[in-house]
């Protein structure tokens, strides 16, 4: 029986290769990277997480280690931080890149055995626009909510419109945020310009983001703290 775990592995393998769209070091990429850096700092400032190195983190789809690698770099410890994957692949090149007491743990994130409330913050980065199936975002969602401890939060970062080239997505909009974690404050922005205009603009010159930027209407991802 073909499950949605099956459905999003063949669709990841339909995908560019991350040396094609994600080079970091591809002038569109780093912008929103650096983008994504400011947001985060001020985010945790604004509700209350610092210090940082105390609190215990887990990933969901955490791929090749970038959003954990950058974690790191704001100052949280790598023994407090947990890295999840459906793809053994990801993870694998996940665990070249990240220090070896980081945990990272290979399978479907709704099977994970982890105790309720026992992280200060769940993540998730571009997962559930890859996640097609109505009612497996919502048990997901359940199983992050569970695992964040009162006072903590579900760090959510993802793209609220649909790829009209894209059929292996759909879009997270801001109110099926809402529904998927209905007893959560939501605090949200949108950041990122769109990915298709920074890829055209960044390579001539990297101040065309910024510009750009400006336009609210011009960001398609949502950067949200649900707290608890």
């Amino acid at each position: 029986m073909n499950t949605e775990c099956d459905s999003v592995r063949a669709r990841y393998a339909r995908r560019h290769p991350v040396s094609d769209l994600y080079n970091p070091l591809a002038p569109d990429v780093l912008m929103v990277q650096q983008e994504k850096v400011r947001a985060l700092a001020r985010l945790f400032r604004s509700v209350g997480l610092l210090p940082v190195a105390d609190k215990r983190v887990l990933e969901i789809g955490c791929g090749h280690g970038t959003n954990l690698h950058l974690l790191l770099g704001l100052g949280f410890r790598p023994e407090n931080l947990v890295g999840n994957d459906l793809l053994e692949d990801r993870l694998q090149d996940a665990r070249h890149r990240l220090p070896a007491v980081l945990r990272l743990l290979a399978g479907d994130a709704t099977q994970l055995d982890m105790p309720e409330g026992s992280f200060d913050m769940v993540l998730q980065s571009t997962v559930f626009t890859s996640i097609l199936d109505a009612g497996f975002r919502q048990k997901l969602a359940q199983h992050m909510w569970r695992w964040v401890k009162p006072g903590g939060g579900v760090l959510w970062y993802d793209f609220a419109y649909d790829n009209p080239r894209n059929p292996d997505v759909r879009g997270v909009p801001f109110r099926e945020i809402q529904e998927l974690f209905p007893k959560g404050r939501i605090a949200g922005q949108r950041i990122t310009l769109a990915p298709p205009l920074a890829r055209l603009v960044c390579p001539l010159h990297r101040g065309l983001y910024t510009a750009l930027n400006v336009v609210p209407l011009l960001r398609t991802h949502w950067l949200c703290w649900i707290s608890k």
